[in-house]
């Protein structure tokens, strides 16, 4: 690794822990069943509600393959709706799980969901996805309002690929100091 690229790394590890714990357990949650890690189900389901709502999240989950390979290199509008179309809902679904609250949170997901080439993508796809009817109004104004305008309007986008993957860590009981 080159210097800047580990300067890089550390900057996503602090815009991670930057997030909740409940946004960090949905986003490693959510690696697990897109990139197909781990046994989602047996790691992350804690009662009936949560192992419906992974097995929704996978089924949504399946078209991500095909999405990576028809991210638009362009804006031909012609490349845009088999695209953002499945995209927009699966955001929508995340949205509604109410554990990604913030455009922030959503485009570090969906960066290595899908990979930096759908960067550009994003605003539009969590726009949209925000301002559908099935969230809450208070949520839809909240996720709508954590978009920067910088974000929204950006000229230009890196397309340097996430190095970070958060990935669920084991607790490990510390052994007790030993008395000298």
């Amino acid at each position: 690794m080159k210097p800047a690229e580990g300067a890089m790394t550390l900057a996503e590890m602090k815009e991670f822990a930057s997030f909740s714990s409940s946004t960090q357990r949905y986003i490693r949650r959510s690696l697990d069943i897109g990139l197909d890690r781990d046994d989602a189900m047996a790691r992350w389901s804690r009662d009936i509600v949560e192992a419906a709502s992974i097995r929704a999240q996978a089924r949504l989950y399946r078209a991500l393959p095909a999405i990576r390979e028809i991210v638009p290199d362009d804006s031909g509008l012609d490349a845009i709706e088999p695209f953002l179309a499945p995209l927009v809902t699966i955001v929508a679904f995340d949205l509604g799980q109410g554990r990604l609250p913030s455009f922030s949170a959503v485009r570090f997901l969906y960066e290595r969901l899908i990979g930096a080439e759908v960067r550009p993508w994003l605003p539009a796809a969590f726009c949209a996805a925000a301002a559908l009817p099935h969230l809450h109004p208070e949520l839809r104004r909240t996720l709508l309002q954590s978009i920067s305008e910088a974000a929204a309007t950006a000229a230009g986008w890196s397309n340097r690929q996430p190095a970070f993957f958060p990935y669920w860590v084991e607790k490990v009981e510390g052994a007790q100091p030993i008395a000298n």
